[in-house]
């Protein structure tokens, strides 16, 4: 599907010009629901991906969205902030027909076989076959609205235009009106965004749009029925009798879906590589270490389960930890030859730069950075146990057996890092159960190295200090 505000291409040119035309092709009219139940049938028995991007929902979300959609439902998604509620709402709109039969210029998007207004009624009327046809993208048949407290009826439904009616028109006459974001999207996908956020009296506007597919406007009504798929979206807290949703609206959806958080680990991590922008290598461990650490803050005490903490934490938190590692091969300057490729030491900015992502509960204000280190720590040294189990480290703890300090940080170079480090037994072993592979570069295997020395300090291996220059000194007995 198109983006949003992005052009759509152009029609082909072997697509009918004429209603005549359109109806030899065979071409017939069908619903919104109607086309998306053919199109999401088609996918299922070729194969086809049916919802490309969405990923930790296949067995749980994804079937109960599909049945939503065979049954002609609107639904609602319900589920905390970074759930990925919008993105699986706008993947909804490549499910319809990529091009669409409209008459031009009709605010409605018409189709020529199925008129609704007078006035389009009339056109088809006088022309017939010979009326000129246009073709919408299926990226223009898709509208979205975040609600909002100051959101108007005229917004959505639409408002009377005071000029048409100076220009003599009556006040029941369709061309009065100026449409509003729902009339627009006709015969398309609508979404509504934390549809509680609505005032009441404009939830109220949408329950004609829901049931009768008409619309009112200012006290007359007009039977335009709206044909459309109407989707929203609403934190479950929210969502109830208690909340700010009214109960004739709840009834009309005809289905109510629950989102979740990636279930296991591997989907979390499924999911920082999918959308994650890294500006430099992030080694599998330490996206691991920040994938624990997404769902240690999720589980913490310290944190509100209301809010939930989005998947775009654990995103971020990758990005700027890569961004931590360009930063250090820029200030060390072309004489080092360093490549970017981020160490678990870079994870440790991420507890005051993502602090603000993450809603704790009233008792643990002033403690939030010290939350989320200890966190991360917690993340770290689970990762090391995970990845690292079973293998020799004893070369590692010689080092430093007779007073040897190995220095790190995030302006020490791997080629620094190394030359300290020297010949250390077991370190190939290390390196392949990281996923560094045969043949490392002095990058990666300097970030292996700094992630075996952080983990036997987590285990009480190995001592460490921070200088106050920001300096990690690993050295002696934890």
């Amino acid at each position: 599907m198109t983006a949003p505000n992005q052009v759509p291409p152009a029609p082909p040119a072997e697509l009918p010009g004429t209603l005549g035309e359109l109806r030899a092709s065979g071409h017939r009219h069908r619903t919104v629901k109607q086309e998306l139940r053919d199109n999401l049938l088609a996918r299922m028995r070729s194969g086809e991906e049916r919802f490309p991007g969405i990923v930790g929902y296949e067995d749980t979300v994804l079937p109960e969205v599909e049945r939503a959609l065979l049954a002609g439902h609107d639904m609602v998604l319900l589920g905390e902030r970074g759930q990925g509620k919008t993105r699986l709402i706008r993947s909804l709109g490549a499910l319809l027909d990529e091009w669409t039969p409209v008459i031009p210029g009709s605010v409605l998007n018409e189709h020529p076989m199925h008129p609704l207004t007078p006035a389009s009624r009339a056109l088809v009327a006088e022309r017939g076959d010979d009326l000129p046809i246009g073709w919408l993208h299926r990226s223009m048949r898709y509208g979205e609205k975040l609600a909002t407290p100051d959101t108007s009826v005229g917004d959505l439904i639409g408002d009377v235009d005071p000029i048409r009616l100076a220009q003599g028109r009556t006040l029941g006459d369709p061309e009065t009106i100026h449409f509003g974001l729902v009339p627009r999207t006709n015969r398309g996908v609508f979404a509504v965004n934390e549809l509680p956020d609505l005032a009441e009296r404009i939830q109220v506007a949408l329950l004609n749009v829901l049931e009768e597919r008409d619309i009112q406007v200012r006290g007359y009504q007009l039977r335009l029925p709206l044909d459309l798929l109407l989707v929203a979206s609403a934190n479950p807290e929210d969502y109830t009798n208690r909340g700010r949703i009214i109960t004739p609206l709840k009834d009309r959806f005809g289905a109510e879906i629950r989102t979740h958080y990636p279930l296991d680990l591997e989907l979390e991590l499924a999911l920082i590589q999918q959308e994650a922008d890294l500006v430099a290598t992030v080694p599998e461990h330490v996206l691991e270490v920040l994938a624990r650490f997404a769902r240690a803050v999720r589980e913490s005490p310290s944190v509100d389960p209301r809010s939930g903490v989005s998947a775009r934490f654990a995103i971020a938190a990758a990005e700027t930890v890569a961004a931590a590692a360009l930063r250090r091969a820029g200030l060390l300057g072309a004489a080092t030859h360093e490549a970017p490729v981020a160490r678990v030491g870079d994870a440790v900015s991420v507890t005051s730069t993502l602090r603000g992502k993450v809603e704790f509960e009233s008792g643990e204000e002033g403690r939030e950075i010290e939350v989320l280190g200890h966190l991360l720590r917690t993340a770290t040294a689970e990762t090391f146990r995970a990845r690292l189990a079973g293998l020799d480290l004893s070369g590692f703890t010689a080092l430093v057996a007779e007073g040897t300090e190995i220095e790190t940080g995030e302006l020490v170079s791997s080629a620094e890092l190394l030359r300290q480090v020297g010949t250390v037994p077991g370190l190939a072993k290390v390196l392949d159960r990281l996923g560094l592979g045969d043949a490392p570069t002095p990058e990666e295997a300097a970030a292996g190295i700094e992630f075996v020395l952080e983990g036997l300090h987590l285990t009480r291996r190995l001592g460490k200090d921070v200088t106050e220059s920001g300096r990690t000194v690993y050295g002696g007995r934890g």
